[in-house]
């Protein structure tokens, strides 16, 4: 019988403030308004499926991952494509980035594995990303994973979600209650983290104190930036919007965050660009994003930092704004 292949790939997403909108009966229209950034590096799949009993196999190169998310991808699959679930498939994960570090890695890898099973299954590009979203969103939901992460990604580069909700849905995949929209100068970024795996997402979201703080301080923030044309004059911003929230939700006050933060100030005063970068925290990781606050910079200036960081103990990883999607 003939073997079916098929590869997804999908790049990464920094949150940089948000709100937990979890209340809706319906999974696709719970979510987050919010913004934040989506990179060029996140996960591959290489799907391959063969006629047999429906099974799963799924094998990581690179960071360590959990399987179960890519068994939930396929089985809502399933749901809307019964010939996926009567292959036996072997799925092959690369991920670039640390997972539950703030870089959104289980949106990302849900939607390159949803997209790799789809291509093994012949499904034409538009449909198959459409659909990708929207089980993805679904899966996040479920696990308490994530919230606006797939409605970002579907926008790309430096996006704003004004509407919370999965950003497709329904039958023939037409635009879902989430709505998003993005901008792109492929700026570089700097990521940074501590080698300990971060907190998960959920014990924040689902938790009511929190959802409360960080819900008051996202909405207050998007109170201005849903407000006028979305693009690169609004750069700034939306630095200064996410240093905001930072600090009214108390994300920046947690005593390892603000630890974190305080290592890579001065990392960034010993490498002398206190008046070129800004360091902002990807949430809800411990990791920081450190950005130019010129939007049309080249970034040249990042090796010096990264050097600074790697001495003082952290992580780094650079990268770029990634296009539209």
């Amino acid at each position: 019988m003939t073997t079916r292949l098929g590869r997804g790939q999908c790049g990464a997403h920094l949150t940089l403030l948000f709100t937990v909108d979890d209340l809706a009966a319906e999974l696709e229209e719970q979510g987050s308004i919010g913004a934040g950034l989506c990179i060029e590096d996140g996960t591959e799949a290489i799907a391959k499926g063969e006629g047999g009993e429906s099974s799963l196999v799924v094998s990581f190169l690179g960071e360590g991952c959990i399987s179960t998310m890519y068994e939930e991808v396929l089985e809502v699959l399933c749901s809307e494509i019964p010939e996926a679930g009567e292959l036996a498939w072997e799925l092959s994960i690369r991920v670039r980035l640390p997972v539950s570090q703030g870089f959104g890695m289980s949106a990302s890898g849900a939607i390159a594995a949803a997209i790799a099973f789809q291509r093994a299954l012949g499904i034409p590009h538009e449909e198959c990303l459409r659909r990708a979203f929207l089980v993805a969103h679904i899966v996040e939901r479920r696990r308490s994973s994530g919230l606006g992460d797939t409605t970002a990604l579907a926008a790309g580069g430096v996006e704003r979600r004004l509407v919370a909700g999965s950003p497709y849905c329904g039958p023939r995949l037409e635009n879902g209650p989430g709505n998003s929209e993005g901008w792109t100068l492929n700026t570089p970024v700097l990521l940074s983290w501590k080698a300990e795996t971060g907190v998960h997402t959920s014990q924040y979201i689902d938790d009511p104190r929190w959802k409360d703080r960080i819900t008051g301080a996202g909405e207050e923030q998007m109170g201005k930036l849903s407000v006028g044309v979305w693009n690169q004059s609004r750069w700034s911003e939306l630095i200064e919007a996410s240093r905001c929230f930072a600090e009214a939700s108390g994300l920046s006050a947690d005593a390892s965050r603000s630890a974190l933060l305080s290592t890579v100030s001065r990392a960034i005063t010993t490498a002398n660009l206190s008046e070129v970068v800004c360091p902002l925290l990807c949430m809800l990781g411990e990791s920081v994003v450190i950005v130019p606050r010129n939007a049309e910079s080249d970034g040249k200036f990042f090796d010096r930092l990264s050097g600074e960081l790697e001495v003082a103990g952290l992580s780094t990883f650079r990268s770029r704004v990634g296009p539209l999607v």
